[in-house]
């Protein structure tokens, strides 16, 4: 197909790559393979989120993109693995990965061409080179001694250039190539002496030329059996799908002869065409591990006969209006240089970014230069003169707000909790050891933390004579020698998970201890759900690594401060891998306890194996007409229900639905059972099809699960707890300000007023986009301007009069909302001012810079619903968070 490209879409990088450099590309514009006159699409509408990404060099690399972009990562011969999983160039991001900012994507090669001739751009084959070599260290490519010592020495030719005899030692001494290394290191020297005078980009070509000829080039194995229950290898090349069993080539058969391709289940099936000449049967039958594994190795040959074999791209056929046959998957691109699918469209792209791409940053834009954001020499003086200009000051004051309101919630376990419930007798000495000496050294650190961070922030600011004695304008190194400590606490982290299981079962069987329980959450001083407070202190691991994630992308590598900040990210980052597992199981559990009390007429919710999806409304057709119903939607079963008359404004159970009907219901254009807006309908059925792909995993315990769920008991009645209906949204003044009762609304009533729903994806990122710190509100009809502090958490902002406040003043449920930046027509003739309104209420808000708006707009934006302004707002420079 002629010259074979390297496309990066809408990412942007921490630094400059490694071939890049040895290319002599310029810096920052990267090895672009544009046309002239053509320009790199601009970033997709819509909240960024950040991914890591480790290079073929081992380096890692931090890429931002558009959460509804599809194109992820990489076109064509180079897409980001995870595992044995590829991205899929038309899904977005977080329908493939549930917590993208904590993955290791891996970039890495997948097609593999006969000829490696055909690569004709340097970069390209340097990347095909770092995968020969990645292979070779990781024995992925095994081959004959000879073989890997002619491999190693071009290798080292590229790397150190000419053939010096103690240089090549000594860099074979501490760079290993190969495991068996040192028992060749006589014949690499001698190989690499005949390449005297050979370019790094000739060694490249002749590493190819080797390696094409072995025969594990390029192969991927993917474990299976036969009918007789041999153990083999399955994979698949350019010439179609070969048999391995161990390192050794068994059998192979060719596209041409290659008839269908198919899974059952754990049986890949492959159907040849009918040869007279030959005994073999028409349909070979392999045992893969799982349904999943047949589905993943079924994908990729797909892709590979698709890129070798498909010269013209189907015609799309007409899809049907209920049910379909097969999969859908589809795999239409064939390479052509510089062209990728983006969006629908043909695009051309470019490696790195080029600076007529980059997004303007709020402050810069057309919309909000032009919204009344009008700034007056007086204001920017008194500005000046408050705050430090350095971004990393902002960035270490969010570190300090956060801080403050991070400790309050653990005061709400080790204080409140413990004198409200922690004394009583009905708690048991091995539950109450179990929650508070985990809980109290973590509490007590942190607060030596704070005071370190605050006084920290007073130097910075000048609060105080210390900044007489050194440099005092940084925080990575009070976030390192911290971190350090808080790795010292993580046998203590791990138990919270533990604790807050304990907590349950034993609520279970005492009904005094869950009534106390109940009762704690009936009180002003816990706001959230309690069982969300458990889960802080892992939430909190994932807030340090996002600030330093920021710290260091702002720092230059010259700073004083970075070296810190990069250890203490390494430190941190160990951290959050260490507990990620932790975190997932539990944030799904205490997702499903706390619908638990939100629901009555079902028993059982949080059982093993069951993961919350999707909550929201749906409007049902019944004998009556189309009806307003809660649904629930759980990887086993999609319940839904009516309003609750109970006292405690619960949700009555009145049944469950399979999820293929309800599928078929949605999908149903001449249909009315189901019915919603175009938005929830599409993210319904797309949360659906994953549920029905996840209930095909349970369908042996469904039967039973769904029986023993559903009961006709009733569960008793929490105590009375006046909840802020519609009727209390109306008035924009009195809603804000009327004090909350007990702890805030839960997302099933928000969801239920606003007719919107919400996913664990959604509630997943609301946590971790916490935000908290001072804001003036100013309401539609008023013209002062209030100080408040506030924090934003759970969907919610909850507003304080100062952060020493014991509970919230009042709440402020999102969901719904829009965000966007004041119109010229109103008035508001200020800086860093954003808009939240829904329906007829509308609220301003007011930063005091340009980081800490962004930054509000960055995480409320996770939150509320999309807008044309939203969409347009989108359009700012991304952190990396």
């Amino acid at each position: 197909s002629g010259q074979i490209s390297v496309s990066l879409s809408s990412l942007k990088k921490q630094r400059p790559s490694v071939a890049g450099k040895r290319l002599g590309a310029p810096e920052s514009m990267g090895i672009s393979t544009l046309e002239p006159g053509q320009r790199p699409p601009t970033m997709p509408p819509g909240r960024q989120v950040s991914i890591r990404v480790q290079m073929l060099d081992d380096t890692q690399e931090v890429f931002e993109v558009s959460v509804r972009h599809y194109l992820l990562s990489v076109v064509f011969y180079f897409l980001a693995l995870h595992f044995i999983v590829w991205l899929d160039l038309l899904k977005p991001i977080l329908k493939q990965i549930r917590r993208p900012k904590n993955t290791i994507l891996r970039f890495v090669v997948k097609f593999f061409p006969p000829d490696h001739t055909q690569l004709l751009e340097e970069l390209t084959r340097y990347l095909f080179a770092l995968q020969i070599k990645h292979d070779l260290a990781c024995g992925d490519l095994t081959c004959n001694e000879s073989s890997a010592a002619l491999l190693v020495s071009h290798i080292v030719q590229s790397e150190i250039g000419d053939f010096e005899e103690v240089q090549c030692k000594q860099h074979l001494l501490n760079n290993k190539y190969i495991p068996e290394q040192d028992a060749l290191m006589d014949k690499i020297i001698e190989y690499h002496q005949k390449h005297v005078g050979q370019t790094p980009a000739e060694s490249d070509y002749q590493l190819l030329e080797i390696a094409r000829r072995l025969e594990m080039y390029g192969v991927r194995l993917h474990p299976a059996k036969d009918r007789e229950g041999t153990k083999l290898s399955l994979t698949v090349a350019h010439s179609g799908v070969l048999v391995f069993q161990g390192h050794t080539k068994i059998n192979a058969f060719n596209w041409s002869k290659v008839r269908k391709l198919s899974f059952k289940r754990k049986r890949f099936l492959i159907k040849l065409r009918p040869d007279l000449n030959s005994n073999c049967q028409d349909t070979l039958e392999f045992m893969m591990g799982s349904r999943d594994c047949c589905k993943v190795f079924w994908k990729i040959c797909v892709e590979y006969h698709a890129f070798f074999r498909l010269f013209e791209e189907p015609k799309p056929k007409p899809k049907p209006v209920l049910f379909t046959r097969g999969s859908s998957f589809r795999f239409s691109e064939s390479p052509s240089a510089g062209q990728v699918m983006v969006n629908g469209q043909k695009q051309s792209l470019s490696l790195g970014q080029s600076p007529d791409g980059r997004q303007p940053s709020p402050l810069t834009s057309p919309l909000l230069t032009d919204a009344g954001f009008v700034r007056t020499d007086d204001e920017d003086e008194v500005r000046r003169k408050r705050f430090p200009a350095d971004k990393a000051y902002f960035i270490a004051k969010e570190l300090l707000t956060t801080e403050r309101t991070y400790l309050k919630d653990l005061e709400v376990i080790t204080v409140s909790f413990q004198k409200s419930v922690g004394k009583d007798e009905a708690m048991p000495d091995s539950l109450r050891n179990l929650i508070f000496a985990n809980f109290e050294p973590v509490y007590k650190f942190h607060e030596t933390f704070l005071k370190d961070v605050d006084q920290r922030l007073a130097q910075w600011e000048g609060r105080s004579n210390a900044h007489i004695k050194g440099d005092y304008q940084r925080v990575g190194d009070v976030m390192l020698k911290n971190i350090q400590g808080l790795k010292l606490l993580t046998a203590h982290l791990q138990k919270h998970s533990e604790a807050l299981l304990e907590l349950e079962q034993t609520c279970r069987s005492s009904r005094r201890l869950e009534g106390l329980c109940r009762d704690f959450e009936l009180q002003k001083v816990c706001y959230l759900p309690l069982n969300i407070f458990f889960l802080r202190p892992l939430h909190r691991l994932m807030h340090y690594k996002q600030i330093l994630e920021r710290l260091c992308k702002h720092y230059p590598p010259t700073h004083d401060d970075f070296r810190d900040s990069r250890a203490a990210l390494a430190d941190i980052s160990e951290m959050v891998v260490q507990l990620h597992g932790t975190l997932i199981r539990m944030e799904n559990f205490q997702k499903l306890l706390e619908l638990k009390k939100d629901l009555t007429g079902v028993d059982n919710l949080a059982i093993p194996g069951r993961e919350f999806i999707r909550l929201g409304c749906l409007s049902r057709l019944s004998g009556k007409g189309l009806q307003q119903r809660m649904f629930f939607l759980f990887s086993d079963v999609l319940m839904y229900t009516s309003r609750g008359m109970t006292a405690s404004n619960q949700f009555k159970m009145h049944g469950q639905l399979p999820l293929i009907a309800v599928f078929s219901a949605l999908i149903d254009s001449s249909s009315h059972s189901l019915r919603s807006s175009a938005s929830e309908m599409e993210k319904w059925l797309e949360d659906i099809k994953m549920a029905i792909e996840l209930a095909d995993k349970y369908n042996d315990s469904s039967a039973e699960i769904l029986s023993s769920s559903f009961t006709d008991s009733k569960s008793p009645e929490e105590s009375n707890a006046d909840q802020e209906s519609e009727d209390d949204l109306s008035a924009s003044r009195t809603s804000l300000e009327r004090q909350t009762p007990h702890r805030g609304n839960t997302t099933v009533h928000v969801c239920w007023h606003r007719n919107t729903s919400m996913s664990m994806v959604d509630f997943s990122v609301a946590l971790e986009n916490q935000l908290s710190g001072n804001l003036l509100r100013k309401f539609k009809n008023s013209n002062g301007w209030q100080k408040l502090w506030v924090v934003f958490t759970n969907f919610s902002l909850f507003f304080y009069k100062t952060h020493q406040d014991e509970f919230p003043l009042a709440s402020l449920p999102l969901l719904g909302y829009s965000i966007t930046i004041p119109s010229e027509s109103e008035n508001i003739h200020k800086d860093y001012v954003f808009k939240l309104h829904f329906k007829s209420h509308v609220y301003y808000f007011r930063s005091e810079s340009e980081y800490t708006f962004e930054r509000w707009m960055e995480v409320i934006r996770s939150t509320t619903c999309s807008s044309s302004h939203i969409r347009s707002l989108s359009r700012k420079e991304p952190h990396v968070y």
